[in-house]
């Protein structure tokens, strides 16, 4: 049986970058993955690129992180984006900063990302076990801890520290089945209701017209129970799912949390949110105007909505608006109503929201309160946060923290 300084259970983002800061310690680390590779999900961020972080400071980071901001706090000022990307270029990734303050491997190629970060945890000693899944975790009377994984010998390992890295449900394809909640129920730990986050909303009336249609500069404000309670300006997407794009997976927390609970939920779509009512009605009448001086022949409605909109929206648009005159244009334009009555599932959310709750860990190290020696970090917990860079970030910071408080103690 092999004992390690420490032990993280989980080779997801935060795992991987649990042990790149711990092997630098001169410690015995070990990664335990239950895929066949590291870091799948790492893989299918931002699309294949990789949003890894943004450059935003605490004051307009903490806005975006989920539902406790202030438990965040430690770990951020632990490890904060700039110290993220300090070290992924010191270790040979070379980064850009795109619009949105948003971070990306400078190749455009998240397995850029992973590659960096095994092969560093690698160099430096550290071990990588893949297609390991761990069963169970023991904490003995002695104070260390021992590893049942699946298929060797039991046990099969054990460890001062161990931290658990192994992600929430979402995308399950890449490895997020789970077992972190089964296993930190087994230490006595509770873990709040989850459901996914970041992941397309449906619409109640929608079809395959609306499919691939992306618009920029857009507002949308979400309604729930008739009260609203968010709004969001930048780009959104139709897409299969339903509606989604920056600004759509920005409101869809707090869209499927409604819906659980069974409260109406409405999205309201701006489609010029540069123009006031009343100046959007005056351009209206110029375009009018213009129209019946040049001897324009087609229907005036979709003559008006071409100048207005993508000509692929028009016929979902006018389909929703059946009864539209160019006297209720503008108003129409303006409050583009979008009754929601589902989302897509864990398959292709983009994060769990919920997890180990956070009353039995301690902001300060991410320890256990309940378990002296085990530690969490990541999606795992019951943090999450916005699209762009938030939630690979919330991952360095806690593991970093983990690794600072366990091993130095």
């Amino acid at each position: 049986m092999m004992h390690r300084d420490i032990i993280i259970i989980g080779g997801g983002a935060a795992g991987l970058f649990a042990a790149a800061r711990a092997v630098g310690k001169g410690k015995t680390v070990t990664v335990l993955e239950r895929m066949e590779r590291c870091g799948r999900k790492i893989g299918i961020t931002a699309k294949g690129r990789c949003n890894l972080t943004n450059t935003r400071p605490w004051e307009e980071f903490s806005r975006h992180v989920h539902p406790q901001n202030t438990f965040f706090k430690n770990a951020f000022f632990c490890w904060d984006n700039i110290k993220t990307m300090d070290f992924f270029e010191s270790i040979g990734l070379a980064l850009t900063v795109e619009r949105g303050a948003r971070v990306f491997p400078r190749s455009m190629n998240a397995r850029d990302v992973t590659d960096s970060l095994v092969s560093y945890i690698l160099g430096k000693g550290g071990e990588i076990l893949t297609g390991c899944r761990v069963e169970s975790v023991l904490k003995k009377e002695t104070g260390d801890f021992e590893i049942l994984a699946e298929g060797r010998p039991h046990p099969f390992a054990s460890a001062d520290i161990v931290l658990l890295a192994t992600g929430g449900l979402s995308y399950p394809a890449t490895g997020s089945t789970g077992d972190g909640y089964r296993i930190a129920r087994e230490l006595g730990h509770d873990v709040t209701r989850c459901f996914p986050s970041l992941t397309a909303l449906r619409p109640a009336v929608y079809g395959k017209e609306y499919e691939g249609i992306s618009l920029k500069n857009v507002e949308v404000e979400l309604y729930v129970g008739g009260r609203s309670v968010a709004t969001e300006f930048g780009d959104l997407d139709f897409t299969s799912g339903g509606i989604e794009g920056p600004i759509g997976l920005r409101v869809s927390r707090k869209a499927v949390e409604a819906l659980i609970n069974g409260e109406k939920t409405e999205l309201v779509l701006d489609l010029k949110p540069a123009l006031s009512l009343e100046k959007l009605k005056e351009r209206i009448r110029r375009e009018l105007a213009a129209e019946a001086s040049s001897g324009e022949k087609g229907p005036r409605l979709k003559y008006l909505l071409s100048l207005l909109m993508p000509r692929a929206l028009i016929l979902p648009f006018m389909r929703t608006h059946p009864d539209l005159t160019a006297d209720d244009l503008p108003a129409a334009l303006k409050q583009w109503r979008f009754p929601i009555e589902s989302y897509v599932g864990y398959e292709r959310a983009v994060v769990t929201a919920g997890g180990i709750s956070l009353k039995d860990v301690s902001r300060k190290s991410m320890e256990s309160k309940l378990v002296k020696g085990l530690y969490f970090a990541g999606e795992i917990l019951d943090l999450d946060g916005d699209t762009g860079g938030y939630n690979l970030q919330i991952a360095f910071s806690t593991a970093s923290l983990a690794v600072e408080h366990a091993l130095t103690l």
